[in-house]
């Protein structure tokens, strides 16, 4: 069969590396794609939310199966664009995919449904959400209620850093018309653990296990970024948790989006807050993760090709998903500055050290063919040097002894990525 995977970052990468080494598949397009990407797809120069175009290539090339991996074109309704033209597509449509589309239609729902999450209040006014914080309890969070790039969450120690975090949301309009709306929420306190899900509208399967730095420099210090690396599984994601999380989020979830009219297929991430009082929901994704999928993917032993099936022909309950024992870990390599201002368009070097070497992998996030053939940096994120090992110690070993078989000028990277691990 043939498939189309839409976007061209990591998660795109390791979604297109998957597909490909499956037996039923016998060529992979990925539009707009990657330097790394080209790799194993044939890469196509169409954007991700140009839909219209992608449903023609769709059509023109006999693709069996599209696989959209990014937020905005999911949001933006790409999959029902490919339903109308009875084209094949895996993906939750746009009315599903406000799931991550708007985290006020998201907590409303959580609140609805009895699903535990933070307190919060919604305002699309500016004004009454200074007004609002003359009384709240400090810390607290402000969310752009749309699609901000990860970077959209402003955790506010005291009122002053709360106003100005409401002006810079709402009136400055730091996130575009992602802050037409905003969600403040209590500030709660707990490990952080990622868990991604398949659901295919009535049934989900749920993933392993990781857990994601958001923070650009060491210590989570700096600015929110789309993440500076991820490790799975979590050892805090204990089967207790995990009862809990099952009984009383995950299914109540894809349920509760039933209810509403609004079938999710696709894949759920699920961001959740480990806190004293259990486990408490902090977003959700309507997609794979991004550095995320990058450490679950390589554990994950299925055919992904038969669960994305799965998921769109509401089979997914006689698919069991299954994972290796084996820890992995992923080391975003940044450009300097990221996640404000970099230079980029600097050639890589040794990317060709992580061919034929079993359990270590390189994704590529931000890069491109210079004139000259030569592979170089593109992005703000430009590669994630991922490692599996018995333990997570040991793939934490090997991820950061594989960052220094690269090299690129500027590059940065956090140096405790899945520090925790020794601290569990």
């Amino acid at each position: 069969m043939k498939v189309l995977i839409v976007g061209g970052g990591g998660r795109e990468h390791v979604i297109a590396w998957k597909a490909a080494k499956s037996p039923r598949v016998e060529k992979v397009y990925c539009a707009p794609g990657n330097a790394g990407i080209a790799e194993v797809a044939e890469c196509v120069p169409i954007g991700a939310m140009e839909f219209i175009k992608l449903a023609d290539f769709a059509e023109q090339h006999d693709i069996d199966l599209t696989v959209v991996g990014m937020d905005d074109p999911l949001v933006g309704g790409i999959v029902d664009v490919f339903e109308a033209r009875g084209l094949r597509v895996f993906g939750p449509r746009k009315n599903a995919a406000i799931l991550e589309g708007s985290k006020a239609f998201s907590k409303d729902l959580m609140k609805k449904y009895n699903i535990p999450t933070a307190a919060y209040e919604t305002f699309d006014d500016p004004e009454k959400a200074l007004a609002y914080l003359e009384t709240a309890k400090m810390p607290i969070v402000l969310k752009a209620s749309g699609l901000a790039l990860g970077k959209g969450v402003l955790i506010c120690q005291n009122l002053e850093e709360a106003k100005a975090g409401v002006r810079e949301i709402m009136m400055d309009r730091k996130f575009g018309d992602a802050g037409n709306q905003m969600v403040v929420e209590e500030f709660m306190t707990g490990r952080e653990v990622s868990v991604l899900s398949f659901v295919d509208g009535k049934t989900i399967r749920i993933m392993s296990s990781a857990q994601d730095h958001k923070r650009a420099k060491d210590g989570d210090q700096g600015l929110n970024t789309g993440g500076m690396g991820n490790f799975s599984p979590s050892p805090f994601y204990t089967p207790e948790v995990d009862e809990f999380c099952r009984k009383y989020i995950y299914q109540a979830t894809v349920d509760a989006m039933a209810a509403e009219g609004r079938p999710f297929k696709g894949v759920i991430f699920f961001g959740l807050m480990l806190t004293e009082n259990g486990p408490r929901v902090l977003e959700y994704n309507a997609r794979f993760g991004d550095p995320e999928a990058q450490v679950v993917l390589p554990r994950m032993k299925n055919d992904i090709i038969d669960v994305f099936e799965a998921c769109i022909d509401g089979t997914l309950d006689r698919i069991t998903l299954e994972f290796s024992d084996e820890a992995c870990v992923c080391v975003i390599l940044a450009s300097d500055g990221y996640p404000v201002k970099y230079e980029k368009g600097f050639p890589i070097s040794g990317l060709e050290k992580f061919r034929g070497r079993q359990g270590y992998y390189v994704f590529h996030s931000g890069t491109k063919f210079d004139g000259e053939g030569r592979v170089v940096t593109n992005g703000g994120r430009v590669l994630g040097v991922t490692a599996l090992g018995d333990t997570l110690k040991q793939a934490r070993a090997n991820a950061y002894e594989a960052t220094e078989w690269i090299d690129f000028e500027n590059k940065y990277m956090r140096h405790d990525i899945g520090k925790a691990i020794d601290e569990a």
